[in-house]
């Protein structure tokens, strides 16, 4: 009787798809074929995005004249903190399309976050320190990396099929958007590789 049991068990599970797993690796190089350092790429599925959630907890300091960290990634909704670490004002402002808005001179930390509703690449500067630049990238995924020297990230455990990619880079013009690729990824782990239209990026 145990082994008949075993043989329909068997028998079932045999019938069932098999989920493969695989990783998603993409190389991305500049216009010239040259790998890129410090590429920030998002993975995005229509299951990605919808698992996607707001953050907490996020924040842009500014310290020693400088915003830390110079590039912050965040979902669409987050809410930031803009605290003031240095002993001097601050006013800061972005013109980006995809926030507008403006810390007038202030020390310490403002009464309240400000939430970033819209996708996109916003850049940030202060009125009174003209050096200071940073960025807040916005997306609807949360499942991103950076390139080291090789050009190449790779993103553990996802399922074969279609995935976009979106990159972005310091380099980029101002108002340049990110950079979208599709791919098809399978399990054989091959390495997608992603030449940048953007002219002047290189690491």
């Amino acid at each position: 009787m145990a082994l008949n049991l075993k043989k329909k068990i068997c028998f079932v599970l045999c019938l069932m798809p098999v989920l493969a797993w695989s990783d998603v690796s993409v190389k991305v190089t500049d216009t010239s074929g040259q790998p890129l350092n410090n590429a920030v790429v998002f993975l995005k599925s229509p299951d990605i995005i919808a698992l996607s959630q707001p953050l907490t907890g996020a924040e842009i300091a500014q310290k020693n004249r400088q915003f830390i960290p110079g590039v912050q990634v965040v979902t669409v909704g987050t809410a930031i903190d803009f605290p003031n670490l240095d002993d001097v004002r601050h006013h800061v402002y972005s013109f980006s399309p995809a926030k507008i808005f403006e810390l007038k001179l202030y020390a310490q930390k403002p009464e309240a976050p400000v939430i970033f509703e819209e996708t996109g690449i916003i850049e940030l500067g202060c009125n009174i320190h003209d050096s200071m630049l940073g960025w807040v990238l916005v997306n609807d995924s949360s499942v991103f990396a950076t390139t080291g020297s090789d050009g190449q990230v790779t993103f553990d455990g996802y399922q074969p099929g279609q995935y976009t990619i979106e990159v972005w880079h310091k380099n980029f013009p101002y108002g340049a958007p990110f950079e979208s690729f599709d791919i098809q990824a399978s399990n054989s782990n091959n390495v997608h590789t992603l030449r940048l239209e953007t002219e002047g990026v290189s690491f």
